[in-house]
């Protein structure tokens, strides 16, 4: 997605920082003045401007705690507002996360602030590279899982090392999904758990970090401590402390209590990028698919849904995955109701739609409603479209009861 980020002060528009993603040029000056000056006269007024369209391109606006506004500019793809205003909440959260939501929300020295919010660049820019992520949290507000049959035994692993750093909030995470949490990780809001896996896949690979992050609703002004460990490459264990133990202190417990668990977790890294058990065998014509469950605000997501590629593959894991968000953003928002929507009640979408579907000459797309769980299907363009609708219920009957998907 190529897009212009600004943020702003909201009282007097003074730029803090803009970001650019995609071959665009930086919004000159003037033009981000315009962009604010326009929202300032619309307040001035006791108008709310949300957004606006052009021929091209799409223009969201979004103040955050009454001190910063948030403008987003990017190309227009027909989809619902919500998209784009979820993304900018991200954001925000983004610096609450790493910056605070005291300082925020009282900004008093605004080149002070301009030097400290650069922290949060890296993450930002994570969450506006839509097109090289590996998960689909950020779009669904619901965290990408992993569901592995070593799921079950590598849970008492982790129980145990959390125990050990006197924490009762712990996960253990494969490329940025979880494959297992305890109790108390799973009791974090969706936006708090989406956040720290993209925290967590906008890092560096690291033998071992200690980062202070503020959880925008549980703690949103006093920073816990993320300590998190990599077992082998690409799985890492993550654990949200106080005070104490120091990382030192943690780092010695980490082989005594995960080495004997070495050849499970490399068995459950090779499920990468599956995410879900060989035991199941889908359509062959299906390509890639997005499952949500509303209430649980868990995701699981594959664009390798086949254990050997087959002749019908003409469409590559990336563009698979391209296809699958845009069409979430197509269907959400516009014939089903997001569950976190802020701004737009369900009430305003008169109808009940639970099922659509689209048909073009490389692929189709399937969804289905059937609550608490969402399914959206990508198949090749050979399946009959009359078929879609029972391949779609029976994956979702598959997925569902299967006892290793804990979703």
């Amino acid at each position: 997605m190529a897009a212009h980020l600004i943020c702003l002060t909201s009282g007097g528009g003074v730029p803090i920082f803009t970001r650019n993603k995609g071959n665009l040029k930086p919004l000159p000056f003037p033009v981000i003045g315009s962009l604010n000056g326009v929202h300032m006269f619309a307040n001035s007024h006791d108008v709310k401007l949300l957004s606006t369209t052009t021929e091209d391109a799409k223009v969201v606006w979004k103040v955050f705690h009454d001190s910063i506004t948030l403008i987003i500019v990017t190309g227009d793809d027909s989809a619902d507002d919500i998209h784009l205003n979820n993304l900018l909440s991200q954001v925000c959260d983004a610096m609450v996360l790493l910056y605070g939501l005291e300082d925020l929300a009282n900004i008093k020295n605004i080149e002070r602030f301009k030097r400290e919010i650069k922290i949060c660049s890296q993450l930002i820019d994570k969450i506006l590279d839509q097109a090289d992520l590996l998960t689909v949290g950020d779009l669904t507000n619901a965290v990408d899982i992993i569901a592995a049959p070593e799921n079950s035994v590598l849970q008492n692993y982790l129980d145990a090392f959390t125990e050990a750093a006197d924490s009762p909030y712990g996960c253990l995470m494969v490329h940025g999904k979880i494959a297992i949490a305890t109790k108390r990780w799973w009791t974090l809001t969706s936006k708090e758990m989406v956040l720290l896996s993209l925290l967590m896949s906008s890092l560096s690979p690291c033998s071992s970090r200690d980062i202070p992050v503020f959880l925008p609703n549980l703690s949103p002004s006093v920073p816990h401590r993320l300590l998190t460990f990599q077992l082998i490459k690409d799985v890492d264990v993550c654990v949200l402390c106080g005070p104490s133990p120091t990382l030192a202190q943690l780092e010695e417990e980490v082989g005594r209590f995960w080495r004997s668990g070495y050849d499970l977790l490399r068995s459950l890294l090779q499920l990468h990028p599956r995410n879900y058990p060989l035991s199941i065998t889908l359509d062959s014509n299906i390509m890639g698919f997005i499952l949500v469950n509303r209430e649980s605000h868990r995701c699981l997501c594959s664009t390798h849904p086949h254990p050997v590629a087959s002749s019908k593959d003409t469409i590559d894991s990336k563009r698979r995955l391209e296809i699958l968000r845009s069409f979430y953003k197509h269907v959400m928002g516009t014939f089903f109701p997001m569950s976190d929507d802020p701004d737009k009640g369900q009430e305003e979408i008169c109808h009940q739609a639970q099922e659509s579907y689209i048909s073009t000459d490389s692929h189709k797309c399937y969804t289905i409603l059937s609550e608490p769980h969402q399914i959206f299907v990508l198949y090749t363009a050979n399946i009959p479209t009359f078929a879609m609708r029972s391949v779609t219920q029976k994956t979702l009957s598959l997925l569902v009861k299967d006892k290793h998907i804990q979703i």
